[in-house]
């Protein structure tokens, strides 16, 4: 099929950047990577007899014309760490064919294709910075970001040649975004898109524990206050709670850990964790902190250590525009694919672009539903198939908004 080796095609062009000696790629977020990634884009666009342009941050468009309104569509162009080829790229990429389809057809259907900046929280702890700068966000809330080794977020973006600038993008008249499900839902159903209704937001935590760092040869069993034997408490504790909520869909963390002196013969005498809470229930979010914060005072008073909880960022549970979702529905039908609502449990540029305008999400299948992974694997007639479902909204469904 023709569009299926388009799709190929421009895939390929992107799959060998940062790519690892495991089969994944890592492109985090303003490296020489991901501006290798955007300049692809670039490359793509003018090819295809597109224009381009990236704004002070760093975001890509692509696009026919500048009329306003205009629809968007998008995602990211960023990974985790030795993380998968689709992620973020099967969005930009479904754009892109919308797109060449308008263009091909001559159809009056103003959009723009976007890929955001720095999506994955892998460098900064913080997710959907691109989309987020673009939508108004206060650069101060970002302003104590640092990567693992001590760059700060804004000192990152001025090396890549940006600016950390927020600016509210004018003109949207709505949004949507195609991703891989990350999940086996859609595949374990035999179904080949699903709309997405509502996004689960993340609440991060870093959490800091402080014993007392001794001789392992010489300190008795009962006089230690071992850092590393407090976190692993903590590390069950947040399991559980996660387990007591999810009947909730509310999911519970623990994806980093640092310990010092990491010697073999020296008790810890710091640990510190990395948490991550996320669902679409506000009221179970909530108890699963108010017991993670219990759960430490008494961890705290068994073991004898210190402990401080920080907020690194806390993003609020998003529920997409129904009738977006209506009308996503309606294309799926006149395209005869069978579809299945559901909420996505992984963070999205979508849910930020919802605070500005009306957001819609579609997903497709991911084999085994393996995501950030070098074994993540999508299909081409998948993305094909969510492609022709967004134009057949943007030409049928949006209609619903006059």
């Amino acid at each position: 099929m023709r569009e299926v080796e388009i799709l190929r095609k421009w895939f390929e062009k992107f799959h060998l950047i940062g790519k690892t000696p495991e089969g994944g790629v890592t492109r985090l977020g303003y490296t020489v990577q991901e501006n290798e990634m955007h300049s692809t884009l670039k490359r793509i666009a003018l090819e295809e007899g597109f224009h381009y342009e990236a704004d002070p941050l760093g975001n890509s468009f692509v696009y026919l014309d500048n009329k306003k309104p205009f629809w968007m569509i998008g995602s990211h162009l960023d990974s985790v760490p030795n993380g998968g080829c689709y992620d973020g790229v099967a969005g930009v990429l479904a754009g892109l064919l919308v797109l060449k389809w308008i263009k091909e057809s001559r159809k009056d259907i103003p959009l723009k294709v976007v890929a955001f900046r720095c999506e994955e929280s892998s460098r900064f702890g913080r997710a959907t910075i691109g989309s987020s700068f673009m939508t108004g966000k206060d650069p101060l809330d970002f302003s104590r970001l640092m990567d693992s080794e001590g760059k700060t977020l804004f000192d990152a973006m001025q090396e890549a040649g940006f600016s950390p600038e927020a600016y509210c993008i004018e003109g949207v008249q709505g949004y949507l975004e195609l991703h891989i499900e990350q999940g086996r839902v859609l595949e374990e159903k035999g179904l080949k898109l699903g709309i997405v209704t509502s996004i689960a937001a993340p609440t991060r935590f870093r959490l800091k524990i402080i014993g007392k760092q001794e001789h392992s040869g010489t300190t008795p069993m009962g006089m230690r206050r071992d850092a590393l034997v407090a976190a692993a408490e903590v590390i069950r504790l947040v399991e559980e709670l996660g387990l007591n909520e999810s009947g909730y869909s509310t999911v519970a963390t623990v994806g980093t850990i640092k310990v010092l002196p990491g010697a073999m013969n020296v008790i810890p005498g710091y640990a510190e964790l990395g948490i991550d809470i996320r669902g679409v229930d506000r009221e179970s979010i909530k108890r699963v902190i108010d017991g993670l914060t219990a759960g430490l005072k008494e961890i705290a008073l068994q073991r004898k250590i210190e402990w401080k909880l920080e907020e690194i960022s806390k993003e609020e549970p998003v529920v997409l525009d129904e009738k977006i979702v209506e009308c996503l529905e309606n294309a799926a039908r006149l395209e005869e694919v069978d579809y299945l609502k559901m909420a996505s449990g992984a963070g999205h540029d979508a849910m930020v672009m919802a605070k500005i305008t009306k957001a819609g999400m579609l997903f497709i299948p991911c084999k085994e539903g393996i995501s950030h992974n070098p074994n993540e694997e999508a299909n081409f007639e998948d993305i094909l198939t969510g492609a022709r479902v967004m134009l057949r909204f943007l030409e049928e469904g949006c209609r619903c908004f006059y």
